[in-house]
């Protein structure tokens, strides 16, 4: 099934860098979140983020207004009705996801592949919460969205080959490179990157090095672009917090 229209639940972060880089792409976005203002401040993020396209020289202002144009916003669930693939961008919280994916799920029809951007939570688990868990899988992209070429496309134990070859084909037609990865706690990535993060505050709170040496020792030390206590300040320390906890559990 071509993927034309892409549906997306959530315009923060990771849902606007999803929509921009889909628009960019010449792909049709449905973004939907709970209030206007919501989806209007997503929006304003996309346009402030072309802008800096512009004055870089990589896009001119016709590919900016083409690429709003693609972005249709809205409040309504019944909007993502056109699209063939839905991605769930919500916050990281396992039963605010489960509320919104049952009731996308009774919305959509049957071939609508859904796909969450968790980065910790089961897709195993996600996926057995709807009625189309072949056609469930988890398509974690990074912050921010537009410069980051990694998609880890995660297959639950029920998705289908046809549902990761779209998904993956998707993901280089948005000029990702993704790579493919089992269901597991915290994938790839967060498995490693996470509990890196949280080593670097023990290190801090037992007084080994002050914040700014011990980014600059991962930085200079392992070629790392950005430290692991400033990274954590960019994901969010509550975010770092919710992966720790599903690795705990």
């Amino acid at each position: 099934m071509a993927i034309q229209t892409v549906g997306i639940i959530g315009a923060g972060t990771m849902g606007n860098g999803i929509a921009q880089a889909c628009a960019v792409s010449g792909i049709d976005v449905v973004l939907v979140d709970i209030s206007d203002a919501a989806v209007q401040k997503g929006l304003a993020t996309v346009s402030g983020s072309l802008d800096r396209l512009i004055k870089k020289e990589k896009i001119s202002e016709a590919d900016k207004a083409a690429a709003l144009a693609r972005i249709k916003t809205s409040t309504r669930y019944e909007d993502l009705q056109a699209a063939q693939i839905v991605i769930e961008a919500a916050t990281e919280n396992f039963a605010l996801k489960v509320k919104i994916l049952q009731q996308i799920d009774a919305l959509l029809a049957p071939e609508v592949i859904l796909a969450s951007n968790t980065s910790s939570i089961s897709i195993t688990q996600l996926a057995a919460i709807t009625t189309r868990a072949d056609r469930f899988i988890g398509m974690h992209f990074f912050n921010p969205v537009p410069m980051m070429a990694l998609v880890e496309i995660i297959r639950g134990l029920q998705t289908s080959d046809a549902t990761h070859d779209s998904v993956k084909e998707l993901s280089v037609r948005l000029g990702k490179s993704p790579i493919t990865v089992k269901n597991a706690p915290g994938f790839v990535v967060n498995r490693i990157l996470v509990p890196m993060i949280n080593e670097a505050f023990f290190v801090l709170s037992e007084g080994l090095a002050t914040a700014e040496d011990i980014d600059a020792g991962m930085k200079l030390g392992c070629n790392q672009p950005i430290g692991p206590l400033a990274l954590a300040d960019m994901i969010g320390l509550d975010v770092c917090l919710a992966v720790m906890e599903v690795y705990l559990e």
